[in-house]
């Protein structure tokens, strides 16, 4: 990751020169909740005063500074509980801060929860007027906009019903359509999209770059890591209540993928640094070297590594085991991001406990749905170097590669060591949805690439 764009730790925030121009000002933030173990522990804290204390504190957010300007989207990740949502409802003045203080200018819309802001009884055009009044409107300026809401919503006669009627996502396309077209300076979206669909979406994206053109400041709040690169000029990351940093969306992303699935990184990396010094490395060779720089080659080293998936599944029985694994794709040695189209090279580390013949390897990619794009092992690639017996104690390294045309998003690899015991196949170590990768830049949309190709238009006649 560049130094130049990311910054780590609160002391290195400076306040960005022209201040003046910030519409969103958060000068070291804290949010401190008194937990109570006991209900009585609330009345007896009533009695004593700061005397004695019944309860402890917990610093949900703490020492949080950033500024965000007018015609900035900046995205804001974390994982959950870490302390994104208190920050937003703080911007949005629902919640007040403990310590520090934070200056907003213009009106800010809030999608902060699913519904958030809406009477349930009341039908959705009554709770269009309602929202209208809670941002300052009055009812003429409504009536202007009436058109523009019910239109972007596209709910139909559900308008005139009661929202409690409404499915999850009839919610959030009013919710949406109402804090969007009333043009505030300040837009907050927190996972309120995740319900849309798809197409539902991609109008809110549309709404919300032309938002930004107009110069509103919008803080974007997703688990979904590629609508953060796509989106957002900017992001934050934040872990336990605590600043991290703050950068270019993909570096942020990449720190964001290692806090989430990551152990430290290997101490061993391939890139342009060791193709410089020896010219004719190959990927073959790259990827040896990542697998020989342990000292104890029969050693679990597995989990050690920034991609493994620590909620893998695993099974088998034990006649032999996988016990390492190195990932490369374009240059760099356990990617947080892999760009779609580069190469994957991925070597796997096996130890025979028992002797077995014909040991079949394999490996399957999946989505995080669990839906399989892709699964193949040397017994369908008819590998004929795996036709022989493997004795005990024996270690051996398997790398295969193959092109990540993969639309961007989260998948996971298994892999897997099997042999046959006649028509029956024996596992001796399967490891399900054992490596992560996160896919980015993706050109196409669907699940994988099949390189369409499209020719010249031809002319036939001439009218």
């Amino acid at each position: 990751m560049s130094s130049e764009s990311l910054t780590i730790g609160a002391a290195a925030i400076e306040p960005p020169a022209e201040v003046s121009r910030a519409v969103i000002a958060v000068n070291a933030v804290g949010k401190n909740y008194q937990i109570y173990e006991r209900p009585i522990d609330r009345l007896l804290q009533g009695l004593a005063g700061h005397r004695r204390k019944y309860y402890r504190d917990f610093w949900a957010l703490r020492d949080i500074t950033m500024h965000v300007h007018q015609g900035e989207t900046v995205g804001i990740v974390g994982r959950n509980g870490s302390g994104k949502s208190t920050l937003l409802q703080m911007i949005a003045g629902t919640l007040n801060p403990t310590e520090g203080s934070i200056e907003t200018r213009g009106r800010i819309a809030a999608l902060l929860e699913l519904g958030s802001g809406f009477n349930p009884d009341f039908t959705g055009l009554e709770n269009i007027y309602l929202n209208g009044a809670l941002l300052g409107l009055s009812r003429s300026e409504m009536d202007e906009c009436l058109d523009e809401i019910l239109s972007f919503a596209d709910i139909g006669d559900f308008v005139r019903q009661p929202v409690k009627t409404y499915s999850s996502g009839m919610v959030v396309r009013l919710a949406f359509a109402v804090q969007a077209q009333v043009r505030p300076q300040i837009l907050i979206v927190d996972e309120a999209l995740a319900v849309g669909d798809a197409k539902f979406q991609a109008k809110c994206f549309a709404r919300l770059k032309q938002l930004k053109d107009d110069g509103s400041a919008i803080l974007f709040v997703t688990h979904s890591t590629e609508q953060i690169v796509n989106h957002c000029d900017r992001a934050v990351l934040i872990d336990s209540g605590k600043f991290i940093c703050e950068g270019k969306p993909k570096d942020v992303v990449n720190r964001y993928l290692d806090l989430l699935f990551g152990a430290a990184r290997s101490s061993v990396s391939v890139g342009k640094e060791s193709s410089s010094e020896a010219p004719s490395s190959t990927p073959a060779a790259e990827m040896q070297a990542l697998m020989d720089h342990r000292d104890d080659a029969l050693a679990e080293h597995f989990h050690e590594h920034a991609n493994f998936n620590p909620n893998e599944y695993r099974w088998g029985d034990g006649a032999a085991r996988i016990v390492d694994f190195a990932l490369q794709a374009g240059g760099a040695a356990y990617p947080a991001m892999i760009e779609s189209g580069l190469e994957i090279n991925l070597a796997l580390r096996i130890h025979f406990l028992k002797e077995i013949h014909r040991p079949i390897v394999g490996l399957t990619i999946k989505t995080k749905e669990g839906i399989t794009v892709y699964g193949s092992n040397s017994e369908n690639l008819v590998k004929e170097a795996f036709g022989q017996s493997w004795s005990a104690g024996k270690v051996i390294d398997v790398t295969s590669r193959w092109k990540c045309r993969l639309a961007a998003g989260d998948y996971f690899v298994s892999v897997g060591i099997a042999s046959r015991d006649g028509m029956e196949v024996v596992p001796h170590d399967r490891r399900y949805d054992a490596i992560h990768i996160h896919v980015s830049n993706s050109s196409f949309f669907g699940l994988a690439d099949l390189a369409l190709e499209m020719d010249d238009p031809v002319s036939t006649r001439t009218a």
